[in-house]
């Protein structure tokens, strides 16, 4: 199998009946796959919530989550609201637990098993199969989508912890490992060939650290990654690991966009003390 050139990567705002997103329609095109980060808008929550906050485990109500979380599957696949199956069948949205562990879904039967994992712990979702969807939720940590030539994808999880102990990194050369093992095609090519798509995170000017935590990402990452003596920029942490591991730079699209300092079209923990709802990266192939 040969596996195939994509566009290189943009992140573009268009509107998905409600809900706007941040997306690359030229990647859909050739490939199936979309891609999308949300905003605070299109749903139905509301208060500190308002208003499509898509995280389950913040005090919101349960069913205006859910409603939300349809919303979004509706938008942005139409294709799958016809039929019979359940959220639970064609979406995966893990217990996030800033960890590094990666979820597989190879095949539609790999779904019930994925989903009893995912109830325990995971911060990515690799996902092979087409009309399976995976959802993370974010209010400050870095949104993370990867997309191989082949067009298996990965939505990622990463706060602080999880850029620091590089769970990017680790999910893309895992996926591209699998990919290999299907496709024949080598994983380094598979790597430099990747699209990465960076959602709006807390950027280096109000992420304030501990001296502790500032040393392991210098120490890890380079200077590069120091704003100052207490602030860290976890894109270019990001961008280090990934380009440590084969990824272009030129493949990396940064939407570059600060939730602290746009908490009105965006969730942020910091900026709202803690009670706020969680904005998402999403992504299915169809």
């Amino acid at each position: 199998m040969t596996a195939l050139i994509l566009p290189r990567p943009v992140l573009n705002e268009g509107r998905f009946a409600s809900i706007p997103v941040f997306t690359d329609d030229r990647l859909f095109e050739q490939t199936g796959v979309r891609i999308a980060f949300t905003t605070r808008e299109g749903g139905v929550s509301t208060g500190a919530y308002d208003s499509l906050n898509l995280g389950s485990h913040v005090d919101d109500d349960l069913s205006l989550v859910e409603q939300n979380r349809v919303l979004l599957i509706e938008a942005l696949a139409p294709e799958l609201a016809g039929e019979s199956r359940g959220l639970d069948e064609v979406l995966v949205a893990p217990k996030q637990v800033h960890g590094d562990q990666a979820l597989t879904v190879e095949t539609a039967a790999d779904v019930d098993g994925v989903q009893a994992e995912a109830a325990q712990g995971a911060d990515a979702i690799i996902v092979a199969e087409k009309g399976i969807g995976a959802l993370l939720c974010f209010a400050d940590c870095v949104p993370v989508i990867a997309v191989l030539p082949t067009g298996r994808f990965a939505v990622i999880h990463a706060g602080w912890r999880g850029v620091e102990n590089q769970i990017t990194a680790k999910t893309l050369s895992l996926m591209a490992d699998q990919e290999t093992h299907v496709s024949g095609v080598p994983a380094s090519d598979l790597i430099a060939g990747t699209n990465i798509y960076i959602g709006s995170y807390i950027h280096r000017e109000c992420f304030e650290t501990s001296p502790d935590v500032h040393d392991q990402f210098t120490g890890k990452f380079g200077e590069s990654c120091s704003f100052d003596e207490s602030h860290i920029d976890l894109g270019m942490a990001l961008r280090t690991q990934l380009m440590r591991v084969g990824v272009d730079p030129d493949r990396i699209a940064d939407l570059d966009v600060c939730t602290v300092c746009n908490n009105d079209r965006f969730f942020s923990f910091r900026a709202q003390d803690g009670i706020a709802g969680r904005h998402g990266a999403f992504a299915i192939r169809l």
